[in-house]
């Protein structure tokens, strides 16, 4: 169209020609690629691995970031420091029977619990009957015609109606909120707490903290954790909301009920795969289960949190670097096709010239997006 608009003003064949020997497209189908490609390598040199370049987009124009607390927030070697009884079981039958149940699920705390009845040298043969793990709640199942239970909170006493026994009351109010609690219940009786000491990551303050300086204006912490542990852990992290007791499905919905937001969620569990699903951008580390990384659009492989906020300034980056390039090929290219319209340049000039500018541009493209100033910041 414009070089038959051209030729119908000025009936100049040079001045026509200039139009056919300049356009857009080659400058912006190489240097975008190449600046999506590039920032993925990048990505890849921080042990992050990028699944395409519309996750980085997401995370760019993300405005709301969603933690799991156990495994991403913490470090995911939780330890027992505390085994509290509410029975007259004595602490080792009781972490015993805990163990017994727990060595059967690849969790981070059933870990912890397996591992503190080994190094009290207890051994915990099968003793129940069929195991059934409920998602997110605990597990059920029999020990001497007995219903045994172990899990949250939530599966102990509202799903199950377990009660605490009354003389325990005082005990039960004292437990200290700055650990995790796995609760053990034996027909339908409180039995055991067993705390859990799941230590924060140590750069997880600092994370949130470069995060808003990024541009995410809202970070959430979700976990099946009591109200008072999460609100201690939240407190320390410096999270603007956080949620307890939270099932699989609660996750989800708060992603996908995020109206007018773009959301980032960062997890390692089976059960925080549903909200992985749903985010604008799935975060999965590295060290959780094998279905969570199969489903997030990006895996972190180190182990330290602060490379979340390296990958948000990375594709802040890229979505900076192909503005900048879709402005640059506009303006040089529009310039060109003026100057061989006015007959100020010849077609062959506008060509190189057009030429010229697409690999330059492109070669420009191929630069690391983090420099060395950037990662100093960061630091």
């Amino acid at each position: 169209l414009g070089t038959g608009a051209v030729w119908l003003l000025t009936r100049n064949i040079t001045k026509t020609l200039s139009v056919l020997m300049v356009d857009f497209s080659c400058a912006l189908k190489l240097a975008m690629p190449i600046t999506v490609l590039s920032a993925i390598r990048e990505a890849g040199e921080n042990n992050i691995t990028v699944k395409g370049g519309k996750f980085l987009e997401a995370v760019a124009d993300a405005d709301t970031i969603v933690f799991d607390k156990t495994g991403t927030l913490t470090k995911a070697t939780p330890t027992v420091k505390e085994i509290v009884a509410f029975s007259e079981y004595s602490e080792n039958d009781l972490l015993r029977i805990a163990a017994c149940l727990e060595e059967h699920f690849p969790h981070s705390m059933a870990k912890a619990v397996v591992d503190a009845a080994k190094e009290r040298h207890l051994s915990h043969e099968e003793m129940h009957s069929k195991v059934e793990y409920v998602v997110a709640h605990g597990i059920s199942s029999s020990i001497n015609d007995k219903k045994v239970l172990i899990g949250s909170s939530h599966f102990i006493f509202e799903d199950e109606g377990c009660t605490i026994p009354f003389e325990y009351q005082d005990r039960y109010d004292s437990l200290k909120p700055e650990y995790s609690h796995l609760y053990l219940a034996i027909e339908k009786q409180l039995v055991a707490v067993i705390c859990i000491e799941d230590p924060l990551r140590e750069e997880a303050t600092e994370m949130v903290r470069d995060l808003k300086k990024a541009g995410i204006r809202k970070v959430v912490m979700m976990t099946g954790d009591s109200e008072r542990t999460a609100a201690a852990i939240a407190k320390r992290v410096g999270v603007d909301e956080y949620y307890a007791e939270v099932l699989p499905e609660d996750k989800a919905n708060f992603v996908e009920k995020a109206e007018g937001r773009k959301v980032i969620m960062i997890g390692d569990g089976i059960n925080d795969s549903p909200a992985l699903s749903a985010a604008d951008a799935g975060i999965a580390i590295s060290d959780g289960a094998e279905i969570a990384r199969e489903i997030a659009d990006i895996t972190i492989a180190a182990d330290d949190l602060r490379e979340v906020v390296t990958l948000k300034l990375l594709a802040n980056a890229m979505m900076k670097r192909i503005h900048k390039n879709y402005r640059n090929i506009v303006g040089i290219n529009s310039g060109l096709i003026l100057l061989g319209v006015t007959g100020i340049v010849q077609p062959t000039v506008s060509a190189l010239l057009h030429n010229a500018s697409t690999l330059m541009i492109s070669l420009g493209s191929m630069k690391n997006l983090l420099d060395e100033n950037k990662r100093t910041e960061l630091e």
